[in-house]
């Protein structure tokens, strides 16, 4: 008997939800497309954003373009860093006045007044004082005396120094021998 207590009361639960009408679909609604009004302006694309890389190390950072030339003029002699023979394509100058024993490190670039020249080497960093040069061409230009050991420090650099002032982009330059050349010319 239980059973059949069993089935009529889910002949009932059966008989009960097939009285029950289905739920209707619902029906989608179009939304409205934005249009755009003729006073609302439409975003541009951002500009496209230059970074430049950094490094935790100078000596990390690529090499500047270019190579150094040796040159013997009349009372002086000359190492010169550039892409090419031109005063627009010179980035660095080292000048031996034998007259003096004096060394000049010019770099390209303008200044109104004396700015800090940093010249980094693989053994020390060294501030020097640096003036706009009298030039038709715009140098910065700081001297060393030529037994100063900065310049040895320049010259057996590991491959490289580097040479930043104040308003101009840095420099890493490779220490070739036209560097000791003309260390060597303003020595003897």
């Amino acid at each position: 008997m239980r059973t059949a207590t069993r089935v009529s009361a889910l002949l009932g639960a059966l008989t009960l939800a097939a009285c029950v009408p289905p739920s209707p679909e619902p029906t989608l609604v179009p939304s409205p497309s934005p249009t755009p009004s003729p006073t609302q302006a439409q975003p541009e694309a951002a500009p496209p954003q230059v970074v430049s890389p950094s490094f935790d190390n100078w000596m990390d950072a690529p090499q500047t373009p270019g190579d150094w030339t040796y040159v013997a003029e009349a009372g002086e002699t000359l190492a010169v860093f550039g892409t090419g023979n031109t005063t627009d394509t010179v980035d660095l100058i080292l000048r031996c006045d034998p007259g003096s024993r004096r060394i000049g490190i010019a770099r390209s670039g303008q200044a109104s007044r004396q700015v800090e020249m940093l010249i980094r080497t693989e053994t020390q960093d060294r501030r020097l004082t640096a003036s706009p040069s009298a030039s038709s061409r715009p140098l910065i230009v700081a001297e060393l005396a030529a037994s100063d050991p900065l310049l040895d420090a320049m010259a057996f650099s590991k491959g490289r120094f580097a040479v930043e002032v104040a308003g101009v982009q840095p420099i890493f330059v490779p220490a070739w021998p036209e560097v000791t050349r003309v260390v060597e010319d303003c020595r003897n």
